[in-house]
């Protein structure tokens, strides 16, 4: 699973900060790791550095291997509590759509064929 990262021109995108999201981001979805080829992260202040109430944004954008993206937005009064709220709603999101999938298979692969009679006689070539 790889990360990418980014920032907007409010935000000093340091290698710290880089590392704390990457932590974060990964211990969160560590259990669809093997699902998942990259992770879109987008931080922004949309105060545009002035004070604000729940300014700081983080955008999740996870890529599944066959299947469309799915992300998700977090608004927050700092950046680690949108990047920490951001990976928890879409690891809740993962868990729905790989779930829904899993069900899916597993019923697909579960429906048993009918079985014909054994007193059935099938069409002749005459």
């Amino acid at each position: 699973m790889k990360i990418q990262f980014n920032t907007d021109a409010n935000i000093h995108g340091t290698e710290a900060l880089a590392a704390q999201v990457t932590a974060s981001v990964e211990q969160a979805l560590d259990h669809f790791k093997d699902h998942i080829t990259r992770v879109e992260v987008h931080l922004s202040d949309e105060s545009k550095g002035k004070s604000g109430v729940h300014d700081q944004r983080c955008m999740l954008e996870a890529r599944l291997e066959g299947r469309q993206p799915v992300a998700v937005t977090d608004h927050a009064e700092t950046l680690e509590q949108a990047v920490n709220g951001a990976a928890k709603k879409l690891a809740h999101r993962l868990e729905s759509t790989l779930g829904r999938l899993k069900d899916h298979r597993k019923k697909a692969s579960g429906i048993p064929l009918p079985e014909m009679e054994a007193d059935t006689e099938l069409p002749s070539d005459s």
